[in-house]
């Protein structure tokens, strides 16, 4: 039995607001479970739970109750985070050192030294592609470049698990292309991903399974293939097909020469999901 890179059963959080003796329900019974080398997508409106969720399983908040492991290690334990890279949505560097020197300093952290280091940090400037900017200040590094050397640290250690919190926050199309292909470049490595997005276009291209939450209770989970399928519904897709063939398809389909290429349900997008899933009324308004 392969044994799962997250696992997360029962997880609830909730936050006392002081001076009003009432609670906030950040999270309600949450249930989920990450692949080893999968890329997995947390999504949700703003306040919906993803970061709790994603800070719980990194051991940095703890549950009120309910149980989060990554590779079988309860996440309160400091020896669960050895595997795990981890790039927050507004990463802190210090502006006067340059990638390399951040690289080496994150490194150093990690217990690397010597040889071992520096192979280690110019494998990871190539992999980001920052060689050229090696020996730039951060000061001087764009938005893009700032979250490439960002998800360069969190590799550092060689991790099995890379925790994203929008990793493309703040990025302008070029270099939210260039993190995504990153991301499937660490897919190919067999690294898994966990991260959360509002680029639900990106993430419908990159991801295997997705989990959406609403008000911190996960209301769709599932491979993004069977989530974007449209129920009851399925598209033919035809070679060399005659227009008599298309007229008379069910009665000549096996007696011509026409090819089935593909049989499958039609798609629909992920936002269209999303906004099904949190905004259920809309949904229910649309059909009337």
């Amino acid at each position: 039995m392969i044994e799962s890179a997250v696992a997360v059963k029962g997880l609830t959080k909730v936050f006392p607001i002081p001076f009003r003796r009432t609670k906030l329900v950040a999270l309600r019974d949450l249930n989920l479970e990450v692949a080893p080398g999968q890329v997995y997508g947390l999504l949700g409106p703003n306040g919906s739970g993803k970061s709790t969720a994603l800070k719980i399983i990194l051991g940095l908040v703890a549950a009120t109750a309910g149980t989060s492991k990554i590779f079988g290690r309860d996440s309160r334990e400091v020896r669960s985070r050895e595997a795990v890279g981890f790039l927050p949505e507004n990463p802190y560097f210090y502006k006067y050192l340059t990638g390399q020197e951040t690289l080496r300093f994150y490194g150093k952290l990690c217990g690397l030294r010597g040889q071992k280091l520096k192979a280690r940090t110019n494998e990871l400037l190539d992999l980001v592609r920052l060689q050229d900017a090696r020996n730039r200040r951060l000061g001087g590094y764009s938005k893009g470049m700032l979250q490439r050397i960002g998800l360069a640290q969190s590799l550092i250690q060689e991790p099995k698990l890379v925790v994203l919190d929008e990793p493309t926050a703040g990025v302008d199309p070029a270099g939210s292309r260039e993190i995504r292909d990153l991301i499937l470049d660490l897919k190919r490595r067999g690294i898994t991903v966990l991260l959360s997005s509002h680029l639900l276009a990106q993430v419908q291209e990159i991801c295997d399974r997705v989990g959406i939450l609403a008000h911190g209770i996960l209301v769709r989970e599932g491979r993004v293939h069977d989530l974007l399928a449209i129920e009851n519904q399925t598209e033919l897709i035809l070679e060399n097909a005659s227009p008599e063939v298309l007229a008379q398809i069910s009665a000549l389909l096996d007696k011509s020469s026409t090819h089935l290429i593909e049989q499958r349900r039609p798609q629909t997008t992920l936002e269209r999901v999303f906004l099904d899933a949190t905004h259920p009324s809309e949904k229910n308004e649309n059909r009337k």
